[in-house]
């Protein structure tokens, strides 16, 4: 990762946590991916060589850079769906600053309706940082739209575990390999064999 990508992800970081402490309704906060998920991330689809990469919650575009400085390695493309105008504009304008624009689509649209709309096996890694209480309901387009050896990545597995366990639940039954990795706020990881 280059030097002006770290700086653009830094400056992000940096005001959202100086929004999020100011906003007592976590709905109001930013709520960005944490740095060593974010490395996580940035690793784990330059591991699995992935080219079609599908994010799920942009907000202000953290995880967004972390997965597009990747797909360029990857030779990839990210479509990030969130329904939020607002964050996607100032994600559109960080991945602009970080030279990063070229490799991500975004889409101002509910994440689940967006899954949905997708083929079957045509990702290579999705990553699911939204509402979670949600993702049951998108039911069975997360794993459906994954190739075989496909990722499925969810945030905040050890932080919202309560959340967390109808998805994780759903995972374990349709596919085998299911774990959490503790980093950042706890990263829910399921392989489609």
């Amino acid at each position: 990762m280059d030097d002006s990508v770290l700086a653009v992800l830094h400056r992000v970081s940096d005001a959202a946590a100086r929004h999020d402490a100011a906003q007592a309704d976590r709905l109001d906060r930013w709520r960005v991916l944490e740095p060593d998920a974010g490395r996580f991330l940035w690793f784990l689809t330059q591991a699995v060589d992935a080219r079609r990469i599908v994010e799920i919650g942009t907000s202000r575009g953290v995880s967004t850079l972390w997965l597009a400085d990747a797909a360029r390695a990857t030779g990839g493309q990210v479509i990030s769906f969130d329904p939020d105008r607002a964050a996607q504009d100032d994600a559109a304008t960080s991945l602009a600053d970080a030279g990063l624009a070229g490799y991500v689509d975004l889409r101002p649209e509910d994440g689940g309706a967006g899954v949905a709309g997708l083929a079957d096996g045509e990702v290579d890694l999705l990553f699911l940082d939204a509402e979670r209480t949600e993702y049951p309901s998108w039911w069975p387009h997360p794993v459906r739209v994954l190739r075989a050896g496909g990722v499925l990545v969810a945030d905040n597995a050890l932080s919202h575990p309560d959340e967390i366990a109808p998805l994780e639940a759903l995972l374990r039954r349709d596919l085998t390999a299911v774990t959490t990795i503790p980093v950042g706020k706890g990263e829910l990881v399921a392989r489609r064999l």
